[in-house]
């Protein structure tokens, strides 16, 4: 079943939102045009509960983009974003949502961290999307959202260690670091990941 994989297309991860990823609205249009492709929709929401440990407001003396260590692991720590139940962590009012047959949020636990839609980051808890897509009959698996080098980057790793085909829908999906991106899109070819622009859906 060919699925596509919408990651935290948010208000939050917008340019006016809490944690600005440059251009972020500009995938909306073509995560719209896409989904009529696609057997199967869904989506990942960050979904943090107040005073969350990776905010840079519950460290004292930090800020936003320093880095620490919780429970021994480095962390980056970001702008308060994605707050369970505010405007921020809501999705994009453009994003069409009919399609999506299923919704799984992440960064619940106040303790730790969930870049990838599979897991937190310490891979202690499952989201359950893994088990999802595999009593669908899941295999092909094509990913956009935001951030294309952070959340949408740790889905896609999580993806392949889970056992499915990954493919990048590069205009669909926009990285808080553009350098940083085109060092990770290496590494992800060379991992058997297929890059691939919206058009090409249409062959």
């Amino acid at each position: 079943m060919k699925t596509l994989v919408i990651v935290d297309v948010q208000n939050d991860f917008m340019p006016w939102g809490a944690l600005p990823v440059p251009d972020g609205e500009k995938i909306i249009p073509v995560i719209n045009s896409v989904q009529g492709y696609f057997d199967l929709v869904v989506a990942t929401q960050d979904w943090h509960p107040q005073s969350h440990s990776s905010f840079a407001s519950s460290h004292a003396g930090k800020k936003p983009f320093d880095k620490t260590y919780i429970q021994g692991f480095e962390q980056i720590l970001w702008p308060d974003h994605c707050v369970q139940g505010t405007v921020g962590a809501m999705f994009h009012p453009d994003l069409e949502t009919n399609k999506i047959a299923a919704v799984f949020r992440k960064g619940m636990n106040r303790e730790v961290d969930s870049y990838s839609g599979f897991y937190d980051n310490m891979h202690r808890v499952s989201t359950g999307l893994s088990g999802y897509l595999k009593e669908k009959e899941c295999h092909e698996l094509y990913f956009c959202g935001l951030a294309a080098d952070i959340c949408v980057y740790y889905t896609i790793i999580d993806a392949l260690k889970e056992g499915f085909s990954a493919v990048l829908i590069e205009d669909g999906a926009q990285p808080l670091d553009k350098e940083a991106f085109n060092l990770l899109k290496k590494e992800l070819t060379e991992r058997g990941v297929r890059i691939i622009n919206s058009r090409q859906l249409q062959k």
